[in-house]
Parts: structure tokens; sequence; C-alpha cells
């Protein structure tokens, strides 16, 4: 795992008023709702699971915004307005990350909700920050108030998180392909990956053809095998061979780059930055011609 700070930009200045505090709330809680709705409405089937999370997340910070509205009238006689915004706020729930989540074929419930728990981590550390800063006791027990509150909902989140884990741990166990992340299932995910290319191979235009056979090491000008094994079956179309391959693609690269942060040896280091090299060159020739005509 890559370890980066949670919280990259503290609150640029002390927050003055209860009135601009929950500006700043209401504001961090429609964004967040704006950016989990996006996903919620996002993808093909394949994506279903993932977005059943996200209109799940997109609810409860849409309930946030709300109960922020009510607390501010009850304290201030008037709803947030951005007019008490003195600063931008801090950025709790990137589009970046959610970019990601959204185009990798690796994305699951588990990634949804591991992601939602680091929102919630970064939000409590951001009113822990709001809370030290604030010079007003009213402003400062708010701030206390809320980064409870966060701190809360993370654990709510977690036990989802961990939910999805077991469920998709459980699926794992029952089909052919390993647990992510552990480099010694990589040697059969790299044949179970040969296996969808050869197959996706078969039901191509020439030029594609022969360019996803060179990925396998084969000629393409040599005799194709027609093996049964290696034949699609009738219960899957291109697409879901496609589909799969990707996912398999990015799975490698992933546990290969994994290796290198890991690695406590040179040697080590060096074959796993030579594998991840490798499996990222050919994940980006898939994803070409996955997305070629013709």
């Amino acid at each position: 795992m890559r370890s980066e700070p949670l919280l990259t930009t503290v609150p640029p200045a002390p927050v003055q008023s209860l009135a601009e505090l929950y500006a700043i709330a209401f504001d961090l809680a429609q964004k967040a709702a704006e950016r989990y709705s996006a996903l919620a409405v996002a993808g093909d089937e394949a994506f279903e699971p993932v977005r059943c999370v996200f209109e799940v997340l997109t609810q409860r910070e849409l309930d946030r915004a709300t109960s922020t509205k009510i607390a501010c009238v009850a304290s201030t006689t008037r709803p947030p307005d951005a007019s008490d915004l003195r600063w931008a706020p801090v950025d709790l729930v990137p589009a970046e990350e959610l970019s990601d989540l959204r185009n990798s074929f690796l994305s699951t419930p588990y990634g949804a909700w591991a992601l939602a728990v680091r929102h919630r981590e970064r939000a409590f550390i951001f009113w822990t920050y709001v809370a030290a800063l604030a010079k007003n006791s009213s402003v400062r027990a708010a701030a206390e108030d809320m980064a409870r509150e966060a701190l809360r909902d993370g654990n709510l989140l977690r036990r989802e998180r961990r939910l999805a884990w077991r469920a998709e741990r459980n699926k794992d166990l029952d089909s052919d392909a390993p647990v992510p992340g552990e480099i010694s299932s990589a040697a059969l995910l790299e044949s179970l990956l040969l296996k969808d290319i050869f197959r996706w191979s078969q039901d191509v235009p020439s030029p594609q053809r022969g360019h996803l056979l060179s990925l396998i090491g084969s000629d393409p000008a040599a005799p194709i095998p027609a093996a049964k094994d290696m034949a699609l079956p009738h219960s899957e179309t291109l697409d879901e061979i496609k589909r799969r391959a990707l996912r398999r693609a990015e799975q490698l690269s992933s546990i290969y780059l994994d290796e290198a942060d890991s690695a406590i040896d040179q040697s080590r280091l060096e074959l796993a930055q030579q594998l991840a090299g490798r499996s990222i060159a050919r994940l980006a020739d898939l994803r070409a011609i996955a997305s070629a005509r013709g």
C-alpha cells in the first residue's frame, strides 16, 4: 500500500463564527453528495454493485446537509450562506479519487466503502484542525462535535467495509480468480489472463488478432490452435471476455506495483519493477485494442 497524508491542505485560517462554520460544513456535505451522486448513476451493468454503494453514500451526505442546515438555523437563526465563507473549504472528497474508482475494472463495493471511510477519516482530521485553531469557544465546541460525528460515521462505514470484504473474499474462494494483492497468486492470474487474451483474439479482425497474440508471445503468422478448452464458452460474450481480461491485467499491475513497494531487497525490487513495467505496458495495449473500432 502507498502511504500519503489524508489531509494535504489544512484550514488556512481560524473559523471566526458559527455562521462561517456551518457554511463550511454545508458546502462539504453538498460537494460530497454531488460527487457521490455522479457515480450513483454512472457505469454499465458490471458497475451496478458499486453504484448501489454510492446511492447510499449520496443519501447520507444529503441527510448531513439537511441536519447541518437545521443546526445552523437553530444556532444563527438563518440557513448556511456561502457569503459567510472566507476561504474555499478543503476538498474532502477529491474528484480524482472517485475517477480512479469509476475507471478501474477492479472497482468493488469493498473499494467504494473503503474510499468512503477514507473521506470520513479526512473529515475527522479537518474538524480537529478547525477546533484546534478556533479562538471562539462556541466554534470550537461545534467543530469538536463535527469531528466526533465524523469519527462515529467512519466507524459505521468500516462495518460496511468489513461486510463487503467478507462477501468478496467468499466469492473469490468460490471462483478461479486469486485474491487481489497476493503476489503468490500472480502466476495463476497470468495463466488465466493469457487464456482470456487468446479467446479474445479469436473473434476480432486480423490486425487486432495479431496484436493480441503478440501479447502472449505467439507468432501472428503461425497457425492458431483450435483447442476445445480455448474456445469461447457459449455462456460468455466477447465483451465479457474483454472486460475480464482488462480486469485481470489491471489486477496484475497492481500486484506487481504493491510488491515493488514492499520489497525488502534490491533483487526483489528490480524483479517486481520489471514485472510491473511489462504488465502496465500490456494493460495499455489491451485498453487500446478494446477501444479500437473494426
